[in-house]
């Protein structure tokens, strides 16, 4: 399937402040023992309808986070870290959830 081209569609409240958050996307499926399924600080439990999200792959996670937060980011939780790397997640101007991750380094 590396051949096939993967789209993602957001219902957004302006698309040009949406378009430039976005850039080449790849899919992830994560099931609900992958560490995308923990809980946020709230409690809330991420499962399917509504917390799927743009995956965005970055070198320095706690660097992106802070340039992010100074800018005025809104964020949905801390940096977690799972086997496969650490990760946090942020909202668009929309709300939709944008998860930055950092590969673990093996």
């Amino acid at each position: 399937m590396s051949d096939q081209t993967v789209n993602v569609r957001y219902i957004v409240n302006d698309v040009e402040a949406a378009v430039a958050w976005y850039t080449k996307l790849r899919l992830l499926l994560a099931g609900p023992t992958s560490s995308a399924g923990r809980p946020m600080p709230d409690g809330t439990k991420p499962g399917p309808g509504g917390w799927n999200r743009i995956h965005l792959i970055v070198e320095d996670l706690p660097a992106e986070v802070a340039r992010l937060r100074a800018a005025g980011v809104q964020f949905r939780n801390d940096i977690v870290t799972g086997p496969g790397g650490s990760q946090t997640l942020l909202m668009d101007p929309s709300g939709n959830l944008v998860e930055l991750f950092q590969p673990a380094r093996h």
